[in-house]
């Protein structure tokens, strides 16, 4: 099994912990990362028996913690050379390093995310946004409804429809590539106290509520809208296979505070395994060796074992 890993943002940590992370690289498994190989060399990794690199160069030497819009085309052909051997069946999955989406986009490139690139490379209509960590009362998996939207732009975002298209990937994949057999899915409420019977807010009843039915009459164990505030209480989110959020911080607030260093992101739905980490590019302690490794470690064990189970997600 090959598993590719992007390195990220070449001033960020992100070379850094992808060679931290190949000592989680279990027998049997043969990891390339992709990314500049002078960089990576600068950062103690060179081509080894099950570790080769992928050569993609910099377009302009990089400096920890200074970002350089020339490099920020290098980050996107990294993820691109991923998504092709992964689309082509060259790597069994794909683990990604933090990139910095500002630089990016101070480059004039159009991007949001890992996420919403992943899905428009390869022309996938829903991916979800899953973050996955264990705590004391067992895993927390945290699905996202939207992902990276400005909050005042969310309601507008929630529709019936796109609602159900989100939990029919959740529980797919919570099935093929987690393998649980009947995933328990709560959905969390957009408004304070879901809604408060409709005194805070009209979307609970009107738009999450139907498109929890709705999935209830497609075979899917989901219930809610529940007042965000208390599901997360462990008692409560360990009754529970996922969490389903409106939006980015209203799930992953709680996610983070609980697991935050071993989290995993995963994006659902695409038609390969895409793992990353629970956090970003860390520029203010990029090249000082302070840098922790553990949450790439957990992307690629984790990667590896949903590839293992060697099921495909068809596209959504």
């Amino acid at each position: 099994m090959r598993i590719a890993i992007t390195t990220g943002e070449p001033a960020g940590i992100g070379p850094e912990i992808a060679c931290a992370a190949l000592d989680a690289l279990p027998p049997g498994t043969n990891a390339v990362l992709i990314g500049d190989r002078a960089l990576l060399a600068a950062n103690g990794v060179r081509e080894r028996d099950r570790v080769q690199i992928e050569h993609v160069p910099l377009a302009a030497p990089a400096q920890p913690g200074v970002l350089d819009v020339r490099n920020a085309a290098y980050v996107l052909r990294t993820l691109d050379r991923a998504i092709a051997g992964a689309r082509d069946g060259a790597y069994a999955a794909v683990v990604t390093a933090p990139v910095q989406k500002s630089v990016i986009a101070d480059a004039g490139i159009a991007f949001t995310g890992h996420t919403e690139y992943l899905a428009q490379a390869t022309g996938t209509p829903q991916v979800v946004m899953l973050l996955a960590g264990t705590t004391p009362n067992g895993p927390l998996r945290v699905a996202l409804a939207t992902t990276h939207l400005p909050l005042a732009s969310v309601p507008q975002a929630l529709s019936r429809t796109g609602l159900g298209a989100v939990l029919d990937v959740l529980q797919r994949d919570l099935v093929q590539r987690f393998g649980i057999a009947r995933p328990r899915i709560a959905v969390c409420g957009l408004n304070p106290h879901a809604g408060e019977g409709g005194h805070l807010g009209h979307e609970d009843a009107e738009v999450i509520a139907p498109a929890i039915r709705d999935a209830q009459a497609r075979g899917i164990a989901a219930s809610g809208p529940f007042p965000a505030d208390t599901i997360f209480v462990p008692a409560r989110a360990s009754g529970f296979d996922a969490i389903l959020a409106m939006y980015h911080d209203q799930g992953l607030a709680p996610l983070k505070y609980a697991t935050f260093g071993r989290g995993v992101n995963v994006t659902l739905g695409l038609p390969f395994v895409r793992t990353s980490v629970d956090h970003g590019t860390a520029l203010d302690i990029a090249g000082k060796g302070a840098a922790d490794a553990n949450s790439l470690r957990e992307a690629l064990v984790l990667a590896i074992e949903l590839a293992e189970r060697g099921v495909a997600a068809p596209a959504a």
